[in-house]
């Protein structure tokens, strides 16, 4: 049987590529493998993997809120920068409300190093990353300003991040809820000078991987202080939480936050430093528009 030179050179190109489809079926196995590895906790995630719970002053406010805030996260092993959207909408003149926020698209970039810590798939994301939608709900339980503001909040983190492989969102949801106390230290007649007070405690729940611990379970936390003259605040609070698996899932962070309003534009500026299970540092740039 004769065969031509065509077929013949056909043969060879298919043989010679059955190397390189293994080794391809290889690395995506690989790929997967490595998923099954992967630590959900903050040490070992991205930025905005596990949202620490933003301290509030303990009163719910009666303006729609609508933000675009740009951020960049820094550590030696990871340099990460996003763009973060958030609205707010009052309920009943301010006795409840409900916030709908989320990271829209992150880029970052990772040293092998950092990669092979987290069994991470690429230092770099192959597509557009984008985040979790956050979804928050509040409600005053006491309003005085005699004794002091109570509000409970109740918060979920939904499942809706990308790039799991490059363990920047988890496929897994959270939720938390918490208490916040606030009171004026020192207020003038008009309120448009005061110092106050805030605190905050809470329950913190994360799905895992762990086919035999499916979650984990964290104390909440946070106090601080806020200063506001006129059309300018500044803020600044310790917060956390703390798991009981101790596998890095202790983040700690130090917030400070500027803003200046006028005519219901409010510019806000952050520094967020993290400690403990939180690596990064963090610096933000937000515009805040008021209804």
């Amino acid at each position: 049987m004769n065969i031509s030179s065509r077929t013949k050179g056909l043969v060879i190109i298919l043989l010679s590529s059955i190397p390189f489809l293994l080794f391809a079926q290889g690395e995506d196995e690989d790929w997967r493998e490595r998923m099954k590895l992967l630590t959900y906790t903050p040490r070992y995630f991205g930025p905005n993997a596990f949202p620490i719970s933003e301290l509030r002053s303990g009163r719910i406010g009666t303006r729609w809120e609508l933000e675009l805030r740009g951020e960049y996260h820094y550590y030696p092993g990871d340099k990460t920068s996003d763009l973060f959207a958030r609205l707010f909408i009052p309920i009943a003149h301010g006795k409840a409300g409900v916030e709908i926020a989320g990271v829209i698209t992150e880029n970052y970039e990772t040293t092998e190093a950092t990669k092979l810590e987290r069994r991470a798939a690429e230092t770099k994301p192959p597509f557009r990353c984008y985040g979790d939608v956050l979804i928050h709900s509040f409600y005053q339980v006491l309003r005085s300003d005699r004794w002091c503001d109570l509000m409970v909040s109740a918060n979920l983190k939904t499942a809706s991040g990308s790039r799991l492989a490059d363990a920047r969102y988890t496929d897994a949801a959270s939720y938390w809820f918490d208490l916040t106390a606030g009171r004026n230290l020192l207020q003038n007649a008009d309120g448009s000078a005061a110092l106050r007070v805030q605190g905050l405690l809470g329950f913190y729940c994360w799905m895992t991987n762990d086919l035999v611990h499916r979650q984990n379970d964290a104390l909440l936390y946070g106090f601080g202080m806020s200063a506001k003259l006129h059309h300018v605040s500044l803020s600044a609070d310790y917060s956390g939480f703390y798991g009981y698996k101790n596998n890095g899932d202790h983040p700690v962070t130090l917030r400070t936050k500027f803003e200046y309003e006028i005519k219901k534009n409010i510019i806000s500026v952050r520094f967020k430093h993290g400690m403990y299970d939180n690596l990064y540092d963090s610096y933000s740039l937000a515009y805040i528009r008021c209804f």
